[in-house]
C-alpha cells in the first residue's frame, strides 16, 4: 500500500470486532478508544445493523442516484433534514466522503452567494481532496507537493484556550477581533461565500472553542449576509452528548457536512443545506455515480435508528462525563497532563514536558500509545501530544474504566523510564 495512505501507529491487520472491541488475525483482541477515526459510533457488529445492511446486499447493492432513484436515499434525505438544527426547508446531497462533501460546500456557497471567498480556521481538518486540503490547516504533509491549492480560501486563528496567546483577557473577544481584522483587510466581508468551521476541532488536538466566540461568529456571519457552514464530519451523530455538537452552542447553520460514523463504516457523506441554497446549483454539479448507493443509504438508516433505540446520545453524555472525570482525577495525580478537554465521548489528554511553558511532550505521547497498544488498548495520539478518546460510543462503564486502568499504567511505565525512546521513534502520531 501507498506510503500516503498509512499513519505511523502500531501497526495491526484487524479481523473481526464486536461492541467497542476489536481482534487480529491471532484472536488478539483491543479495547477501541479510536473507532476508526470516529466512524464507529454504533460499534462493531450490531445486530441491526448487519441485519440491515445484508438485507438489503441481497436485494440491490447499487444503482445510479444520478439516472434513477432508490427508497433508501429519499427515506435518509428526510431523516436528516428533520434532524439537524433549524426548523426551516432542508435540502440534502449525498457523495462518499467527509472530503467530497467539503469540495461541495465550496462550490454551494459560491453559487448559492455569488462570492468566491472562503473563511476557514487554522488547525482545521476538512479532508484531502483538494478543495479540503485546502481548508485544512493542521498538517503540512497534507500540502507538501499539492500546491497550487484551490484559490480563495482565508485561514483566521481558532481559539485554543489552552494554547492561547492572549492570557489574562476575554479569549472569545480577542478571537473575533482577529477575524474582524482579516475583514477589514484581507477579505472583505461582502466578497466572504462561507465560514466554514468544526464546532470542536478534532484533528488539531481536540479544541472546545468559547460559547461567546461561536456565538459571535454566527452573528457575523448573519451581519455580513454570510452562510455559516458546520463542518460535523467527526462531531456528529451523537459523538459530543448531542445528536450534533452545533446544539452545544445553540447554533442553526446554513449549511451542516456529515461524513464518517454516518455510514457506520459504510462510504457516505451528507451536505444538508437550507432549500433555496441548493437551488442554486444544478447536475452534474455534485454527482458521484456511486454517491448514494441503496446500501449506503440503509446502513446510515440503521445508523440512526441504532442511535436513538439505544440512546447512544445520552450515553455518550453520561459515559463521556466517567472518561473526562477519571481523566481529570489522573492529571491531578500527574503534571505531564497538562489539560483534559473536549464535550462527550470527542475528548483529548494534552501531554506536557513543562506545565508552565505547556511544551508539548510527543515522545511521552507515543510511549503512552505504545504502552496501550501492549495491553490492549487502541489509543493514538495527535496535534504532537493530545491522546485522542473516541471510543465507539457503546463503550460500557466497565470498558472506560479498564481504559482508564490502562492509560495510567502505561503512562507511569512511560515516566520510569520502561519505554525506550528508540521504540517508539517511528510513532510520529497524526
Amino acid at each position: 500500500m501507498s506510503p500516503a495512505t498509512r499513519l505511523s501507529f502500531p501497526s495491526v491487520v484487524v479481523d473481526g470486532g464486536a461492541g467497542a472491541t476489536f481482534w487480529d488475525r491471532t484472536g488478539r483482541r483491543f479495547l477501541d478508544l479510536h473507532s476508526m477515526a470516529g466512524v464507529a459510533n454504533v460499534g462493531y457488529g450490531h445486530p441491526r445493523f448487519v441485519e440491515a445492511v445484508v438485507e438489503q446486499v441481497r436485494r440491490l447493492v447499487h444503482c445510479n442516484p444520478a439516472y434513477v432513484l432508490h427508497e433508501a436515499p429519499i427515506r435518509l434525505a428526510q431523516r436528516l433534514a428533520a434532524s439537524t438544527p433549524g426548523t426551516f426547508p432542508k435540502r440534502v446531497a449525498f457523495g462518499l466522503s467527509g472530503s467530497d462533501a467539503n469540495d461541495g460546500v465550496i462550490k454551494l456557497a459560491r453559487a448559492a452567494t455569488g462570492r468566491q471567498l472562503i473563511v476557514a480556521f487554522t488547525g482545521a481538518y476538512h479532508g484531502n481532496t483538494y478543495g479540503a486540503l485546502s481548508m485544512s490547516s493542521v498538517s503540512a504533509a497534507m500540502r507538501r507537493g499539492f500546491g497550487p491549492v484551490v484559490p480563495g480560501i482565508v485561514h483566521v486563528p481558532f481559539p485554543d484556550a489552552y494554547r492561547s496567546p492572549y492570557r489574562g483577557v476575554d479569549v472569545a473577544e480577542s478571537y473575533l477581533a482577529e477575524l474582524d481584522a482579516v475583514f477589514d483587510v484581507v477579505a472583505p466581508p461582502e466578497d466572504v461565500a462561507a465560514i466554514v468551521v468544526e464546532p470542536v476541532q478534532g484533528d488539531s488536538g481536540v479544541i472546545v472553542p468559547p460559547q461567546d466566540f461561536m456565538t459571535g461568529l454566527a452573528e457575523r456571519a448573519r451581519r455580513h449576509g454570510i452562510l455559516l457552514v458546520a463542518e460535523e464530519v467527526q462531531t456528529g451523530l451523537g459523538r459530543t452528548g448531542r445528536m450534533y455538537a452545533a446544539e452545544h452552542f445553540g447554533l442553526e447553520p446554513d449549511i451542516m457536512v456529515l461524513g464518517k460514523a454516518l455510514g457506520g463504516g459504510i462510504p457516505i457523506s451528507a451536505i444538508v443545506a437550507r432549500s433555496e441554497l441548493m437551488d442554486s446549483w444544478q447536475a452534474p454539479g455534485h454527482v458521484f455515480s456511486t454517491g448514494i448507493s441503496p446500501v449506503a443509504a440503509t446502513a446510515a438508516l440503521a445508523v440512526l435508528d441504532i442511535l436513538a433505540d439505544d440512546d447512544l446520545v445520552t450515553a455518550a453524555a453520561t459515559r463521556g462525563g466517567l472518561l473526562q472525570r477519571g481523566l481529570t482525577e489522573m492529571q491531578d495525580r500527574y503534571a505531564e497532563i497538562g489539560d483534559i478537554r473536549g464535550l462527550g465521548l470527542m475528548l483529548g489528554a494534552d501531554l506536557v514536558s513543562d506545565p508552565e511553558t505547556r511544551t508539548r511532550n510527543r515522545i511521552l505521547a507515543a510511549k503512552v500509545i505504545k504502552g496501550c497498544f501492549d495491553r490492549g488498548c487502541y489509543l493514538t495520539f495527535l496535534a504532537g501530544s493530545v491522546l485522542r478518546f473516541i471510543p465507539p460510543l457503546v463503550i460500557t462503564d466497565n470498558e472506560i474504566n479498564h481504559a482508564l486502568e490502562t492509560v495510567e499504567v502505561s503512562l507511569k511505565s512511560a515516566l520510569s523510564g520502561k519505554v525506550s525512546d528508540e521504540e517508539v521513534r517511528e510513532l510520529t502520531g497524526w
